[in-house]
């Protein structure tokens, strides 16, 4: 069979093609509301872990239940980070999928709030040596002006951040992207699981393959176009 018969037989027979696109938009789905589900959830869990550090001993030396409350909430975020840094990715959808969500009909839901709970870890480790990068100094301006805690974050401190971790968040989403495709581990269709539904009902590896990977890597181009856009524009912003 010539390469031509292969690509007809993968992408035509039985609108395969159409097989694809789903998957691919499965994918993209999932990749979109899990980055935005991590990146929320990371950057509120980064910024306290960064202020509970920053503000450690000052608090401490103060004490009451605010202290502790603050302390549990530290104890949680790290014991959460650690676990998902510490444990595959598959095996956390794994238990998403057939423990958690036992009874989910639609896997979809499922494999975002996985992805989203993952990438929330990785994102607030991110967050978080961003902010404590930060000069100290930059904090005790932001007082000086009238600013609160808070304030002073908003205003002052995670535009600052936000640039120096820009390309370490571009590189977690690409991860991201990357990732989703061990959805089929729990039946759900995105562009990996069509893939491999391609190659078993045709007999044929190569062109699947070859065209799943094509896909990922112009994705993962383009993703790296934009982020390297952004961070142009930043820089231009910056002079």
């Amino acid at each position: 069979m010539t390469l031509k018969d292969q690509v007809m037989q993968a992408l035509v027979a039985h609108d395969n093609y159409m097989l694809i696109l789903k998957g691919l938009g499965n994918t993209i789905l999932i990749t979109v509301i899990a980055a935005i589900i991590g990146i929320v959830l990371g950057v509120v869990c980064g910024i306290f872990r960064a202020s509970y550090d920053k503000n450690q001993e000052r608090m401490k030396r103060r004490g009451g239940a605010g202290y502790y409350l603050m302390a549990f909430l530290n104890f949680f975020i790290k014991l959460y980070v650690t676990v998902i840094r510490g444990t595959p990715t598959v095996i956390q959808l794994m238990i998403a999928y057939f423990l958690i969500f036992a009874s989910a009909q639609n896997g979809i839901p499922v494999a975002i709030f996985a992805f989203g709970l993952n990438s929330g870890a990785y994102v607030s480790e991110i967050i978080r040596g961003g902010v404590m990068s930060v000069d100290e100094g930059q904090f005790e301006a932001g007082r000086s002006l009238g600013f609160s805690y808070v304030q002073t974050l908003w205003y002052v401190i995670i535009p600052q951040v936000f640039k120096s971790v820009l390309p370490a968040l571009e590189n977690e989403f690409i991860t991201l992207f990357k990732e989703t495709s061990i959805a089929g581990y729990v039946g759900i269709r995105d562009v990996t699981k069509a893939g491999d539904i391609i190659r078993a009902t045709t007999y044929q590896a190569l062109v699947p393959l070859i065209l799943i990977a094509g896909i990922y890597l112009v994705l993962v181009l383009l993703l790296e176009y934009v982020g390297g856009k952004l961070e142009r524009r930043m820089r231009q912003d910056e002079r």
